[in-house]
């Protein structure tokens, strides 16, 4: 009896078999096919048009198009073209706290910083209570457990809400210091060159005497005549 070759397993599925569709010549059909409908289309961008009736071996080179309900799965989990946080209804959780929309009697939003406070103190009432239950009737701890468990859901539902203006600070963040940087950056150089200035302006401030300079860039008549005649000696000796 042969022996039983080990099944091949890998943590990652193989790549899907349409890959083999990208070649270069597939490739650079679709692109002349989306710029020949562009200008019919009269569109700027080509890559944004959606070809209808591609031949199968160019079918896989376009995207498909967006769910049309905004949501798709992937290796098992839920995702939505549009990120957002779902509501504790819809998720099936009792709400402990106003929604973002109510407003207090003044017409101003309620103070979320101390609805925390009071979910905070809720969990510690709730928790001394449920280890009362434990050490008196631990099969009448159930409810206590789920009242607490919609407490903690809460309370990081209200956390979460405050994601997109964390958000938003830590880009302006961000962006501030990069501003500072480039600040500090045009700042030394502007220091630079003044001080390059200054040192040309020093430099230009000297003043050199003319006879001074005369004497190093002309030479003198009497030595260049005496020059002459020693070369003209020296050739006649020569003859």
């Amino acid at each position: 009896m042969e022996e039983e070759q080990p099944g091949v397993s890998s943590t990652w599925p193989p790549p899907p078999p349409f890959w083999r569709d990208f070649t270069p010549e597939n490739v650079a059909r679709i692109n002349e096919l989306r710029k020949e409908e562009a200008e019919r289309e009269e569109i700027k961008d080509p890559s944004t048009i959606r070809l209808e009736g591609l031949p199968r071996e160019q079918r896989n080179l376009q995207p498909p198009a967006e769910p049309a309900d905004g949501v798709w799965r992937v290796f098992g989990d839920t995702y939505r073209l549009k990120d957002e946080l779902p509501r504790l209804e819809d998720m099936g959780i009792r709400r402990l706290f106003p929604n973002p929309e109510e407003r207090d009697t003044n017409g101003q939003h309620l103070d979320r910083v101390l609805i925390l406070k009071r979910l905070a103190k809720s969990l510690l009432l709730n928790f001394l209570e449920l280890i009362g239950l434990l050490s008196i009737n631990p099969e009448a701890a159930n409810e206590k457990t789920a009242d607490i468990r919609d407490l903690f859901i809460n309370f990081h539902h209200l956390i979460n809400e405050y994601r997109p203006h964390q958000a938003r600070e830590s880009l302006i963040s961000m962006m501030q210091a990069q501003l500072d940087r480039t600040r500090a950056e045009t700042n030394a150089i502007r220091d630079a060159k003044d001080k390059a200035e200054r040192t040309m302006e020093g430099l230009g401030s000297l003043k050199v005497e003319d006879e001074l300079v005369s004497n190093l860039t002309t030479p003198k008549k009497k030595e260049v005549w005496g020059d002459v005649d020693e070369a003209w000696t020296s050739t006649a000796g020569d003859f």
